[in-house]
């Protein structure tokens, strides 16, 4: 049995093992394919979502703002006929409903009036912080330029200019037109992606400064705020892009980067790799789980099967399976343990050895399934006939042992010639054999100096005597 349970331990161990190495292999691999994943596809395209959908919604305002630059009429207006206000004002309201504009401007450098379609609105001031923006085109290279300004006057809203220079015939700045549009939809998909896809998203410029982000999260306002990210500052600040890789406080993040010509920004996607690998780690645990239960599961019924095993062996080694009673070798090794008591108590215990009188003869006559029907019979005869706590057990073939404990001999003796009563007139036993059924006994008690040899020599030829008086009959030594 303890061999039976090393096996079982073994091959537990093995499948634990096994449960735990396809588990461990399985989570590595899914770890592996998730950060692949997300390095290699889930950032570069959400980048590309993110820049598709900004010049979707800037190419068309920009086209607005270019053809009102190289309108003839717009010209024609600021060199000869900008006393008349109307007309521009009516031109401003007329483009800015026509193609849904938040606002359209006019800048004559000529006078520094500033228009809208409401009309004139102001002088621009070089020394004014608000009108910074115009001296600062006016020096720009470029001929348009895009500005995000956040206006906290108007709805909290994001607004970006589109400004167009306005050219004469000899290419010399007359002024600035362009539209202003709200960009609101950038906070909603930048909300969108944070809640959705898990991403950070930033706009930063060329000094490394926060631009843009989502309203009412709190963000750097700088890279040099975070060391990680500083040292990574070339990287990141670079029109060629890139995907990063950084740690900080323990967790590792993953940066997609992009350089976006119509903002002159940096589109910086930022992801926090635990957040991804999040359900792989639950999946890792719940097939972990599943794994080692599974393996009680199966631990569980090798045990109730080696347990089922064993006892079916035990009884087979321990019990005649014909007759239901003891063998040879369970009466052996109770009735040497009945002894050693016996020795140290003292009392007294009987020995019954009985065989069945002329058992050959049922065999040779009427066939062995004859001789094993006489010999249950004979079995459940002795059964009703002795108690529970004495020893009982089929000696061999046609013989039988009993063991009375705390049985003098005389009662003993009583209790023998029942059962070679109820032997002899048993119309079972006389169906089958077609004549009566006797059986010879010989009957011993433990005296002092005896050995279990000694005693099992004197009951045994106490049976002989019976034998050899004519059988059907108790002898007693």
């Amino acid at each position: 049995m303890k061999l039976n349970y090393r096996i079982v331990l073994i091959i537990t161990f093995l499948l634990v093992a096994m449960s735990v190495s396809l588990s461990v292999i399985n989570y590595v691999i899914s770890l592996q394919s998730t950060q692949k994943q997300l390095e290699e596809r889930s950032l570069p395209l959400t980048v590309d979502n993110i820049y598709t959908e900004i010049q979707k919604h800037i190419i068309e305002p920009n086209l607005v703002s270019s053809m009102m630059a190289h309108d003839t009429f717009l010209k024609e207006w600021l060199i000869n006929d900008e006393a008349d206000v109307d007309k521009i004002s009516n031109y401003l309201e007329t483009i800015k409903n026509k193609y849904g504009m938040f606002t359209t401007f006019l800048v004559s450098e000529k006078t520094g009036n500033y228009y809208t379609s409401d009309g004139f609105i102001e002088k621009v001031k070089e020394d004014d912080p608000n009108n910074a923006w115009y001296f600062a085109f006016r020096k720009f290279p470029k001929a348009h330029e895009i500005n995000l300004d956040f206006n906290s006057n108007i709805d909290q809203e994001m607004i970006m200019f589109i400004n167009h220079k306005i050219m004469d015939e000899q290419f010399h700045m007359i002024g600035a037109t362009g539209i202003g549009l709200k960009i609101s939809y950038i906070n909603d998909m930048l909300k969108r992606f944070r809640q959705q896809y898990r991403f950070k998203v930033l706009f930063l410029n060329e000094e490394g400064k926060v631009v843009l982000n989502e309203r009412g999260i709190h963000a750097i306002k700088y890279l040099r705020e975070v060391p990680e990210l500083n040292a990574l500052r070339e990287d990141i600040v670079s029109k060629s892009g890139s995907v990063l890789r950084y740690d900080k406080e323990g967790e590792t993040y993953l940066l997609n980067t992009k350089y976006i010509p119509e903002l002159d920004l940096y589109l910086l996607v930022e992801a926090e790799v635990a957040q991804f690998t999040e359900e792989v780690k639950q999946t890792f645990y719940i097939n972990l789980i599943l794994s080692l239960l599974v393996t009680g599961l199966i631990t569980s019924i090798i045990l109730m099967a080696v347990k089922s095993h064993h006892r079916d062996l035990e009884y087979l080694a321990n019990n005649d399976t014909m007759t239901n009673l003891p063998n040879r070798r369970a009466f052996n090794e109770e009735f040497h343990r009945l002894f050693l008591l016996h020795k140290r108590n003292a009392n007294p215990v009987a020995l019954l050895f009985f065989d069945v009188d002329d058992f050959k003869q049922i065999n040779d006559t009427l066939g062995h399934h004859a001789g094993d029907r006489a010999l249950v019979r004979i079995a459940e005869l002795l059964k009703e006939s002795v108690r529970e706590s004495d020893l009982t057990a089929r000696w061999g073939g046609e013989e039988f042992i009993v063991a009375f404990i705390d049985t003098g001999v005389e009662d003993a003796y009583a209790i023998a010639e029942k059962i070679r009563e109820s032997i002899e007139n048993d119309a079972v036993l006389y169906q089958i054999a077609n004549h009566s059924v006797t059986a010879s006994f010989g009957l011993t008690g433990f005296i002092v100096n005896d050995t279990i040899d000694t005693l099992l020599k004197r009951v045994d030829d106490a049976l002989y005597e019976a034998k050899a008086n004519g059988k059907n009959k108790i002898a007693v030594r």
